[in-house]
C-alpha cells in the first residue's frame, strides 16, 4: 500500500505552508512554435512558419515557479546579466509572484537563453546563448551573504545545478554545512562535474543517465540500478537518491541500502522538458509538507506525469496534485 488516502488529504493540505531557496541557475526559456510545410532552398532544412512566440520561466526559476504554483513561497537565489533577457525574466516573475529580491546582477555575465524551435508539436532545434565560466569570488560572496539573511525563515534548500557555473566546488563546501548545521533539508537536481561535491546532503535527484555516467555503469537492468544507487549512495553519503527512469517511473533508494521503485502514472508523454524542475519541487515541498522520503517520491511522481503530458515547462498546482493522487491512490493501491 504505497500512500494512504487520509496521507494525501494531510500531506497536500499541508503545502503551501513553507519557505524554500532555490539556488542555481536561471535562464528564460523561449519557444517559438510553428508549422513546417516545405524545406529551405538555402539548405536542406525544414522552414518554420512560426505563429507564437513565448517565454517562459527556465532552469532554477522554472523550479522556484513549481514551488510558488504548489503554494509554498520560493527564494530564488542566483544571476542575472545587465541585459533584456534579464528585463523580461524579472517581468515574468513579477507576473508569477516570484521575487526578485534574492537576484544578483553581474556584470561579467549574460543571462542564460534558451530558444526552441518546434513545429507540428515536435522540437526542431535549440540554440543557447549562456556563459558557462564559474562564478567569481565576489559574487560567490554575495549569494552566501543573501543566504545568510534568510537561513533562519526557510525549511528547505533546492540546488538546482544545470552548469552554467552559479554552483561552485567553494560554494557548495560554504552552503551544505551551514544547512546541515540548521537541519536544513537540501535536495540537489545534479551536474555530473560536481556530482560528487553534493555530500551528506537529504536527497540528489539524477535521471538514471546522470546516475550511470557518473557511477562508470550503464543502468540496463534493475541489478545495475541497485549497485548505482547504493554505490552513489556511499560516495555522497546522502540520505537518499531518487532516480527517475522516464517510463519506468522512479527508483528511490535509502541510506541503509535498500530501495523502493514507481513506475510512472503518465498517461499521455509529450515533453520532457522540465520535468525533473518538478520532481524535485513537488518532492521537497511533500517532504515540508510532513511526508516521508516514499510519500514524497509518490507525490513527486504524480507531480511529473502531469507535466510531461504539456508542451514546454509546465507546473502542477496543489489542487490537481491531489487529485492525481487521489484518483492513482483512492483505494491506498
Amino acid at each position: 500500500m504505497p500512500i494512504k488516502p487520509d496521507r494525501i488529504g494531510k500531506i497536500t493540505s499541508n503545502i503551501g505552508k513553507a519557505s524554500i531557496l532555490i539556488l542555481g541557475d536561471i535562464m528564460l526559456d523561449e519557444y517559438l512554435n510553428g508549422t513546417v510545410s516545405r524545406i529551405s532552398p538555402e539548405a536542406p532544412v525544414p522552414v518554420v512558419e512560426v505563429t507564437e512566440d513565448q517565454i517562459r520561466l527556465g532552469g532554477a526559476a522554472n523550479v522556484a515557479n513549481n514551488i510558488r504554483a504548489l503554494g509554498d513561497t520560493p527564494y530564488l537565489m542566483g544571476t542575472i546579466g545587465l541585459d533584456d533577457a534579464a528585463i523580461k525574466l524579472s517581468q515574468l516573475l513579477t507576473s508569477h509572484n516570484i521575487s526578485k529580491e534574492f537576484l544578483i546582477d553581474d556584470k561579467d555575465r549574460c543571462t542564460t537563453i534558451k530558444t526552441r524551435i518546434i513545429a507540428n508539436n515536435q522540437q526542431v532545434v535549440r540554440a543557447d546563448r549562456e556563459n558557462r565560466e564559474e562564478i567569481s569570488a565576489e559574487i560567490e560572496k554575495r549569494i552566501l551573504d543573501r543566504f545568510k539573511t534568510v537561513k533562519d525563515e526557510i525549511k528547505a534548500v533546492i540546488i538546482s545545478d544545470y552548469g552554467k557555473g552559479v554552483i561552485t566546488q567553494s560554494l557548495l563546501a560554504k552552503l551544505i554545512p551551514a544547512c546541515l548545521e540548521r537541519d536544513i533539508f537540501i535536495a540537489v537536481d545534479p551536474k555530473d562535474t560536481h556530482f560528487f561535491n553534493y555530500k551528506k546532503v537529504s536527497v540528489v535527484t539524477p535521471n538514471h543517465h546522470e546516475a550511470g555516467f557518473v557511477a562508470g555503469r550503464r543502468i540496463r537492468t534493475e541489478h545495475d540500478l541497485d549497485q548505482v544507487g547504493r554505490h552513489l549512495l556511499e560516495k555522497l553519503e546522502a540520505k537518499s537518491i531518487l532516480i527517475t527512469r522516464g517510463e519506468k517511473g522512479m527508483a528511490l533508494f535509502y541510506a541503509d541500502g535498500t530501495r523502493d521503485l514507481f513506475p510512472t502514472v503518465a498517461k499521455k508523454v509529450f515533453d520532457v522538458t522540465g520535468a525533473g524542475d518538478t520532481v524535485i519541487a513537488s518532492f521537497v515541498s511533500a517532504v515540508c509538507a510532513g511526508a516521508d522520503l516514499k510519500e514524497a517520491a509518490i507525490v513527486s511522481n504524480c507531480a511529473a506525469g502531469v507535466v510531461v503530458a504539456e508542451i514546454g515547462t509546465a507546473t502542477v498546482t496543489r489542487k490537481r496534485l491531489d487529485e492525481e493522487l487521489r484518483e492513482h491512490f483512492a483505494n491506498g493501491d
